[in-house]
């Protein structure tokens, strides 16, 4: 046994899970001493903020809901947003939905006081605190955005993703309520799974892996495993929407002192310039980043199908072989697109991105195999 490296893990305040925790967040911002509640949310769930807002005028809190969101969020999303949040002189965030809602909320519960602009923010650890209480409520199971100290927006200008990572955006809480997933879309919940398998996938299979953050990724791949295939086949699975959002929850703890490696890197370009929602941009490019990376790792990928409960082959390559083959049927059998030039993709954009790919280093310095500009393009091949 060796020395690890040093780690540092920035858990949220209070995380509640359950069927109907929901309504514990009216009671937990009254606490601390909310009076306006500024709820960022996205048009396909705002019929589920209802209770919440019921709750929480019940408690005497003014909401102000904003639902504008229509896709992944931009720079121009968060100007919209918090302009608004100030109009409404809310002193708590709330964001209910997928990662594109709650990323807003992080970064308008953070900025909103004006001591630093989008732009100082956007990098690691550039932010230099968050201005009022942030709670996070997840209605898919897939970011794990409810923990991460991460947030995303599109460049529209530079047509990329750009991501604010920094301790000040893990939330004060986080509710994980499975009632709130159960109206998820098959496509969604499947895109969204396929997301949190490749969070626990690159945490574990990273050059800064981690024995403390390993456990986490490997419950949460085991828990995908076994359980999205049947919140896809069937949404009012109460113990399947739980055990994915336990696994999206898991997958989001990964991400803070591991992150993620290759698969996001090529992933980026796919959503800043072809708005490729980013699970089913992650999706798409998971197979084919593991075949490239398992010469590095043999052992590695061997113990990522095990957890998937894939069974051991003759070898530790050929075990790790047959889990890559497992995430690939399992991404058929749900629905995931075959290949990108089902998503309008053609070669002619390979060049471009494998180069904005590259520019993704904070991410592909953790990929277990050098990667060069030259190699990405052969992915975005064998992806078409």
């Amino acid at each position: 046994m060796t020395l690890n490296r040093p780690v540092t893990i920035h858990n949220v305040g209070t995380v509640r899970i359950g069927k109907g925790v929901v309504l514990d967040c009216a009671g937990d911002l009254a606490a601390r001493g909310a009076t306006s509640v500024f709820l960022v949310t996205t048009p396909p769930t705002r019929g589920l903020c209802a209770p919440l807002i019921g709750a929480l005028e019940d408690r005497g809190l003014a909401v102000t809901v904003w639902d504008a969101l229509t896709g992944e969020p931009t720079i121009q999303d968060f100007h919209d947003a918090t302009r608004e949040a100030r109009q409404s002189r809310a002193d708590a965030v709330v964001g209910l939905g997928g990662g594109s809602a709650m990323d807003v909320a992080k970064l308008v519960a953070a900025l909103i006081d004006g001591r630093q602009t989008i732009e100082q923010a956007i990098g690691v650890d550039l932010l230099a605190g968050r201005a009022l209480p942030l709670a996070c409520i997840p209605t898919t199971a897939g970011t794990g955005s409810e923990v991460t100290p991460i947030a995303i927006l599109g460049d529209e200008e530079e047509d990329l993703k750009k991501g604010v990572v920094s301790p000040f955006l893990v939330p004060d809480f986080a509710y994980l309520d499975p009632e709130l997933t159960v109206s998820m879309p098959r496509a969604v919940t499947a895109s969204t799974g396929v997301d949190a398998l490749t969070h626990c996938i690159e945490a574990f299979a990273n050059r800064f892996a981690h024995p403390m953050v390993d456990v986490f990724a490997l419950d949460g791949m085991r828990l995908i495993a076994a359980h999205l295939e049947r919140a896809c086949t069937d949404g009012t699975d109460l113990v399947a929407r739980e055990a994915m959002l336990r696994a999206s929850y898991y997958g989001g703890l990964c991400l803070g002192p591991v992150n993620t490696a290759a698969v996001h890197a090529l992933a980026y370009p796919l959503g800043g310039e072809f708005h490729i929602p980013h699970g089913v941009a992650n999706s798409i490019l998971l197979p084919h980043v593991l075949r490239f990376n398992l010469p590095a790792a043999p052992g590695r990928y061997a113990q990522i199908a095990r957890a998937m409960g894939v069974a051991e082959g003759a070898s530790e390559e050929a075990t790790a072989r047959a889990g890559i083959e497992f995430v690939a049927e399992l991404s058929a059998r749900i629905g995931i697109p075959a290949g990108l030039s089902g998503m309008g993709i053609s070669a002619n954009a390979i060049p471009h991105m494998a180069s904005s790919a590259m520019k993704v280093t904070r991410l592909l310095e953790r990929n277990l195999r050098d990667m060069t500009e030259d190699d990405a393009a052969r992915i975005y091949e064998a992806a078409l």
